[in-house]
C-alpha cells in the first residue's frame, strides 16, 4: 500500500514536473521566439541599413568609375589621334629618308664617276696643272681677290725666267709669285696600291718628286728682291689630304723648302696667306693715309701757331687799348670831373657874391628912404 502510494506520488510528481517542464519549455520557447524575432528584426534593420550604405557606396564608386572611364576614353582618343599623327609623320619621314637615300645613292654614283673622271684627268700633267689653277682660282674667289687688281695670271716674271701661274700684288710695288703645278702620279699609285711593298716604293717616289719640284721651283728666279719680289715663292698643293700627307711622311721636306725660299701652301693655308697679303695691303694703305693725315696735321699746327701768334698780338693790342681806355675813362675823367667841380664851385661862389651885393644895395635904399621920411 505504501509502495503504491509512493509510486503514485512519484508518478504524480513526475507528471507535475513534466507539466511544469512543459510550461517552462513553452515559456522558454515563447521567450526564445520573441528574442529570436527581435534579433531577426534587428538584424534585418542592420542588414537593410548596411545594404543601403553599401548600395550608396556602390553608386558612388560606380559614378567615380564612370567618370574615370569617360576620362580614359578621352585619353584613349587623344592617344589614338597622337598615334595616327605619329604614324603619318613616320610615313612622311620614312618617305623623305627613302628619297634622301635614293639621292645619296645617286650622289655616290656621281661621285664615283667624278672620281674616275678625276683620276683620268689627273693622269695628264697638263690636266693636273689646269686642275691646280681651278682650285687656286676658287680659293682666290673665296678671298674676294680680283684678277688684274689683286693678282695676275700667266705672265713672265720681271727680270726672271719662267712664267709663274699667279702673281700677287703687294704694297711698295712688291709682288709674290705662286706656282700650282704639283707631281701627283706616284701619290695616286701609292693610294691605289694594295701591297705594303708597293705602297712604300710609291711613297718614296712621291716624296722624291716633291723634293725635285721644290728644287726646280727654286731655280726659276721667282725670288728676286732686287727686281721687286719678296724673298719667297709659293708652291700650291691643291689638296688638304696631300698637304697633310707630306707633313706627316717627311717633315724635312718643309724645312728644305724653307731653306730654298719655297713656301708650301694648301687651299686652307693659301687663304691664310691671302688674308695676310690683304691685311698687309690694308695696313700699307692705312699707313699711307696716316702719313697724309699727319702731314695735314702738320700744316694745321703750323697755321694754328700763326693764328695763335696773331691772336696774341691782337690781344696785346686790345690790352694796350684797354689800358689807354681805362686811363681815359678813369684818371682823365676824374681830373676833368675835379676841374668841373672847381668850376662849379667858383660859379656857385660868384652867384652867392652877386646875391650879397644885391641885398646890400637894397638895404641902402631902404635906410635912405627912412631917413628921408623922418626928415
Amino acid at each position: 500500500m505504501s509502495i503504491l502510494i509512493v509510486i503514485v506520488a512519484v508518478v504524480a510528481g513526475l507528471a507535475a514536473g513534466t507539466a511544469l517542464a512543459a510550461v517552462l519549455v513553452r515559456q522558454q520557447r515563447a521567450t526564445s521566439g520573441e528574442l529570436l524575432q527581435r534579433l531577426v528584426t534587428t538584424n534585418q534593420a542592420v542588414i537593410g541599413a548596411e545594404r543601403d550604405r553599401n548600395a550608396a557606396e556602390l553608386d558612388g564608386r560606380k559614378s567615380l568609375i564612370d567618370q574615370q572611364l569617360v576620362a580614359m576614353a578621352g585619353r584613349l582618343d587623344e592617344v589614338s589621334d597622337l598615334v595616327r599623327v605619329l604614324e603619318a609623320d613616320r610615313e612622311r619621314k620614312f618617305g623623305q629618308l627613302s628619297q634622301q637615300l635614293s639621292q645619296q645613292r645617286e650622289g655616290l654614283t656621281d661621285l664615283l664617276q667624278t672620281t674616275q673622271s678625276l683620276r683620268e684627268v689627273l693622269a695628264s700633267p697638263k690636266s693636273r696643272g689646269r686642275w691646280g689653277e681651278r682650285m687656286a682660282e676658287d680659293v682666290l674667289r673665296l678671298a674676294d681677290f680680283i684678277e688684274n687688281v689683286n693678282y695676275r695670271k700667266q705672265r713672265s716674271a720681271v727680270g726672271g725666267h719662267g712664267i709663274p701661274d699667279f702673281t700677287f700684288f703687294l704694297p711698295n710695288d712688291l709682288v709674290v709669285h705662286m706656282d700650282v703645278k704639283f707631281p701627283l702620279d706616284n701619290y695616286v699609285r701609292y693610294v691605289e696600291s694594295e701591297s705594303d711593298l708597293d705602297r712604300k716604293r710609291f711613297r718614296d717616289d712621291f716624296l722624291r718628286d716633291v723634293r725635285g719640284r721644290i728644287k726646280e721651283l727654286s731655280t726659276r728666279d721667282y725670288v728676286d728682291p732686287a727686281g721687286g719680289t719678296v724673298d719667297f715663292v709659293l708652291l700650291f698643293i691643291p689638296n688638304e689630304q696631300l698637304y697633310q700627307f707630306i707633313h706627316e711622311a717627311d717633315e724635312s721636306i718643309v724645312q728644305d723648302a724653307s731653306r730654298r725660299q719655297v713656301v708650301l701652301c694648301s687651299p686652307l693655308t693659301l687663304l691664310a696667306v691671302l688674308a695676310l697679303i690683304r691685311q698687309t695691303c690694308e695696313n700699307f694703305q692705312l699707313a699711307r693715309r696716316s702719313d697724309e693725315i699727319l702731314g695735314l696735321l702738320g700744316h694745321f699746327f703750323e697755321q694754328w701757331e700763326k693764328f695763335v701768334g696773331q691772336m696774341d698780338t691782337l690781344g696785346k693790342r686790345i690790352e694796350s687799348t684797354s689800358r689807354e681806355y681805362e686811363a681815359l675813362v678813369g684818371t682823365r675823367k676824374r681830373m676833368l670831373e675835379k676841374r668841373i667841380g672847381e668850376i662849379n664851385a667858383l660859379r656857385n661862389d660868384r652867384r652867392a657874391l652877386s646875391s650879397v651885393d644885391e641885398d646890400e644895395e637894397d638895404e641902402e635904399d631902404g635906410f635912405g628912404g627912412s631917413l628921408a621920411l623922418e626928415a
